[in-house]
């Protein structure tokens, strides 16, 4: 008993004299299992925000993330933006956005943090190999849905904030909370809120923070990008109902051989997207951008070997990241109304709609954009001379993201991820669209700052979707370490 009463006075003193950051780490690191079982626990709300049947969850969802913000000490709101009305006309509420305040220091800065609560759908029938709303610890990682994308990193930020406050440390930043439920369904009412409240709740925000993306290797990453996306819908009709290709095959103007030649018209075999003007908005790439190219950590046999394919469209590892980030690119995505079914049907649709994409970069506008791809297909059509009803429309559009790496923000992630991780932080972008980054820092008019804690094997929007123990714990470390950066600003 002498022995351990020696030890834990030494123990005491040694974090006594330790510096504040490190004994935030130390606390971290002995409650690492509490923090996987309080992630366990809101797993297990399956918040699907695409799923009607599932609305109840995502509610209750956003109220127990209010729940938690009060426990530390702060004041919530859980903000109303209105209801949805889904295609059967039945009118259900939208779940509220978590607008949440902790400190109101005059002196310090104020950061801004966002993430989701809202998940994409998971049935263990999908090809789950564990039950994807019960938290499931395999060989170091912590498999459910919502695990990395974004359940584990907001509670990251909170279990970060909890450990200075149970060292009894005066969190060094006054910290407001946007944390909704609906991302993966398009963040509806989220743009008008963010409008609504930019001169109250954002006007005294001086940085944003956003950690629902992930690194690019094994290092640690700030994401300072992102591509928008215009997603368009193409329909060709040639009869009022589907023919019989034996007694109609060779005498009608099929629609489907008109789609098909639409769909070829958009891009060649090399990737080259082939609507006029498509590239005069796009932002030069300057010889001081392409150096941050050289630097990243990127295999290109691993990549291939992780899609499951033999060649790519570029050869080098900077032309494949320019084309996965920095360049549009079009990709065709399916094709409605055709028989595909099993076995044989030799029918000739009435008809056929087509869907495709293309992903936008500063400075591209989705409006411009639509104009030229609309002028281009309608000339594409009119060539083939053919008598059938052709459409074109733009589903939805958003733009592009793009934010300053020498902003002081900028520099605070650096030194945080060196502190943590021990290494320089790559920074990247991302070719998907994550809108809430733009409409942040659009609105706001406020720095905005991607930090990952995900692996890129994480499996987000798929089976077996997971967030590793270390980049859990590390990333509340690295959360911490942040917020003691941002501050000496």
């Amino acid at each position: 008993m002498l022995t351990f009463a020696i030890f834990s006075l030494l123990l005491h003193f040694a974090m006594q004299a330790s510096p504040p950051l490190d004994q935030v780490f130390q606390y971290i690191d002995e409650h690492q299992d509490d923090y996987v079982q309080h992630l366990k626990e809101w797993i297990a709300i399956q918040s699907e925000s695409s799923n009607p049947t599932k609305r109840d969850d995502v509610i209750r969802m956003m109220q127990v993330v209010g729940e938690t913000i009060k426990r530390l000490g702060g004041t919530v709101e859980l903000t109303d933006v209105g209801n949805e009305e889904l295609p059967s006309g039945k009118i259900i509420p939208l779940p509220p956005v978590v607008l949440g305040k902790l400190g109101k220091d005059p002196n310090k800065t104020t950061v801004g943090i966002y993430g989701h609560v809202d998940v994409q759908p998971a049935r263990f029938e999908d090809g789950w190999s564990t039950d994807p709303y019960l938290l499931t610890e395999k060989d170091g990682n912590l498999y459910g849905r919502g695990s990395s994308d974004d359940k584990g990193p907001v509670l990251a930020w909170l279990h970060a904030i909890e450990a200075f406050q149970a060292l009894k440390q005066e969190l060094p930043v006054n910290l407001k909370f946007i944390f909704e439920g609906m991302e993966e369904s398009g963040s509806k009412g989220l743009d008008e809120l963010l409008k609504a409240k930019n001169e109250t709740f954002f006007s005294n925000i001086d940085y944003i923070v956003i950690s629902d993306s992930a690194w690019l290797s094994k290092k640690p990453a700030l994401t300072y990008g992102t591509r928008g996306l215009c997603y368009f819908i193409i329909e060709v009709q040639c009869a009022n109902q589907d023919l019989h290709s034996g007694l109609y095959g060779g005498t009608v103007h099929e629609a489907m051989t008109d789609l098909i030649a639409l769909l070829d018209s958009l891009v060649n075999s090399t990737g080259y997207v082939l609507i006029p003007g498509i590239d005069s908005d796009v932002v030069p790439l300057t010889n001081e951008e392409r150096v941050l190219y050289k630097e990243i950590e990127f295999n290109l046999e691993a990549f291939k070997h992780t899609i499951g394919t033999t060649e790519l469209l570029h050869k080098t590892k900077e032309d494949v990241l320019l084309h996965r980030w920095r360049f549009p690119s079009l990709s065709i995505h399916g094709i409605e109304g055709a028989f595909s079914g099993p076995g044989a049907k030799t029918v000739i649709p009435a008809k056929v709609t087509g869907k495709f994409s293309i992903r936008l970069v500063p400075n591209m506008d989705p409006d411009k954009l639509s104009n030229q791809v609309m002028t281009y297909l309608n000339g594409v059509f009119a060539a083939r001379g053919s008598p059938n009803q052709m459409q074109v429309a733009l589903e939805s559009g958003s733009k592009a993201w793009v934010a300053h790496v020498t902003d002081k923000q900028y520099d605070a992630g650096r030194r945080a991820i060196s502190k943590v991780f021990g290494v320089e932080a790559e920074l990247i972008r991302e070719g998907g669209t994550i809108p809430v980054a733009r409409s942040l820092q659009h609105t706001t008019q406020k720095s905005v700052m991607m930090l990952p804690i995900g692996s890129p094997d994480d499996r987000i929007h798929s089976q077996d979707e997971k967030l590793s123990r270390d980049n859990y714990i590390n990333g509340t470390k690295l959360f911490a370490a942040y917020i003691a950066e941002i501050s000496q600003h």
